[in-house]
């Protein structure tokens, strides 16, 4: 079991694998907040395909076999475990022999056939709530993956769209999905995402990732999902939702005093 509740669970990493100096940089940024606070349980988050891109031009990502090998990279050089999104079945295998944690992208969470691929690799499933989803809906889709046998399941809350380019995270989701008997964790950098809103790409709000982190820690949540980015203007996709590397040691402080208060 990778998850231990006596430590605040952190998903981080750029939304796009990108290169090796971008996985590297923020790398080491994750490994010196590890060794400053232990009761952080830290989770490399990268992803090789962007599939869900608003535009056709969008920026797609490394592939899978280049994004296998950043996060290999990372798992080696770096000793942290990690995370990558998958969107079809077949990769849930070669994802698998890599990663520690396969995640359901939220608009693939009612997708069956890869909620159970992903369960009988015996790794940690972490699958997001569907924008389109109420809590309360979220123990049908756990029960998929239990039944296909995961070796931990993860709920992740990402906000809900009531279109118009916007998403709003209902705090009392957490408690709601907690009784699923499952960690919970906040989507804080998707969820301040303005869906479309760049003309043919997602915009944000990064103002608002502290808020609501810390609002989710007060309601109960486990663990905090945050992508975060050198330099979040170059960024290939996402940089107007993602922290900047710079600033996520403070952020991560701020929040752990919530959680800390929380959990005492």
């Amino acid at each position: 079991m990778l998850h231990d509740p006596t430590k605040l669970l952190l998903l981080a990493g750029p939304c796009s694998l990108e290169n090796a100096d971008v996985c590297r940089a923020v790398a080491t940024e994750l490994v010196t907040l590890g060794r400053s606070h232990p009761d952080l349980n830290i989770v490399f988050k990268g992803s090789f395909d962007k599939a869900n891109r608003t535009s056709i031009a969008g920026a797609r990502g490394t592939g899978l076999e280049a994004g296998l090998a950043l996060l290999a990279m990372v798992k080696s050089e770096f000793g942290l475990p990690v995370v990558t999104d998958i969107h079809h079945a077949e990769q849930c295998g070669p994802v698998a022999a890599v990663c520690d944690v396969l995640q359901i992208p939220a608009f693939l969470s009612r997708q069956t056939d890869l909620l159970l691929a992903a369960a009988v690799t015996g790794r940690i499933v972490n699958v997001k709530k569907g924008q389109f989803l109420a809590p309360t809906d979220m123990k049908h889709v756990v029960a998929k993956i239990r039944e296909g046998g995961a070796g931990e399941i993860w709920q992740t809350e990402r906000g809900t769209t009531f279109g118009y380019q916007n998403l709003v995270v209902d705090m009392r989701a957490f408690p709601i999905m907690a009784a699923n008997g499952l960690p919970t964790i906040l989507d804080a950098t998707h969820s301040v995402q303005l869906p479309g809103a760049g003309d043919g790409r997602s915009s944000g709000q990064r103002e608002f990732v502290e808020p609501l982190a810390k609002a989710a820690l007060a309601a109960g949540a486990h663990g905090l999902f945050l992508e975060t980015h050198p330099d979040p203007a170059q960024a290939i996709s996402d940089g107007p939702n993602m922290v900047p590397l710079s600033e996520l040691a403070g952020l991560i402080e701020r929040c752990l005093a919530v959680w800390r208060v929380v959990n005492s």
